[in-house]
């Protein structure tokens, strides 16, 4: 196998970082695609473009690499998050539903390339590889809890009274996603994941919509209504 000319004409910590990086990128490409247990070793050096003997350089197994990833994607998935448009939208039951119309434009393109490798590594590892369990987890969990101040101010300002918490609501979103990405995968395109991307937006925006009041009515006593 060859090793990529850009990697031998950087200093060797720069070329390190690369090949780590190269690896990682690799890894997120190749689970997505095949899953965790069907993804070798070898698929993602070959996918890499490095040999084996850097893949060990950097982790101990593919275990490690798969957690090591899981972390590589909370970085690259943050940062399209923090960037996207729906940031700067001022009203705070307009940026949750601007989130959930970006989380719909990017369902676009390979299924691999648009589903969440954490929903598909969990899948497969969640009672056979705790560690990677819990990385998956943490990914979900602190993306979810991006979310959690714009719903609770749009809750305050549209739903002061619901019995529901900004929470709840945060992890639901991810959880009507994770099922879209597995419908989609099912079916073998991503038409039924923007429907049901759809339907969770009509739900957040039902719970921020405020309720219409009933007019007063009164009765006097010659029976009129007013």
């Amino acid at each position: 196998m060859s090793i990529t000319p850009t990697l031998i004409s950087r200093p060797p910590q720069a070329r390190a970082l690369q090949t780590r990086g190269l690896l990682l990128d690799a890894a997120l490409r190749v689970i997505r695609s095949k899953g965790y247990s069907a993804t070798t070793v070898d698929d993602v050096c070959r996918a890499a473009g490095v040999t084996k003997g850097s893949f060990f350089h950097h982790f101990s197994a593919k275990e490690d690499l798969a957690i090591q990833a899981a972390q590589h994607w909370n970085e690259v998935t943050g940062a399209l998050f923090a960037s996207a448009p729906y940031q700067s939208v001022p009203d705070p039951r307009d940026r949750i539903l601007a989130y959930i119309d970006f989380r719909a434009q990017i369902v676009q393109g390979d299924l691999a390339n648009v589903t969440c490798l954490l929903g598909t590594m969990v899948q497969e590892t969640f009672d056979s590889h705790p560690a990677i369990r819990a990385a998956c987890r943490e990914g979900m969990e602190s993306h979810a809890r991006t979310l959690e101040p714009m719903i609770a101010q749009a809750k305050a300002l549209y739903a002061p009274e619901a019995d529901w918490n900004a929470e709840n609501l945060a992890l639901y979103t991810q959880a009507a996603l994770q099922g879209a990405f597995i419908l989609a995968k099912a079916r073998g395109n991503t038409y039924i994941a923007v429907q049901c991307i759809a339907h969770l937006r009509h739900y957040v925006q039902s719970l921020l919509t405020p309720v219409a009041q009933p007019p007063t009515i009164s009765t006097h006593s010659k029976g009129t209504i007013q």
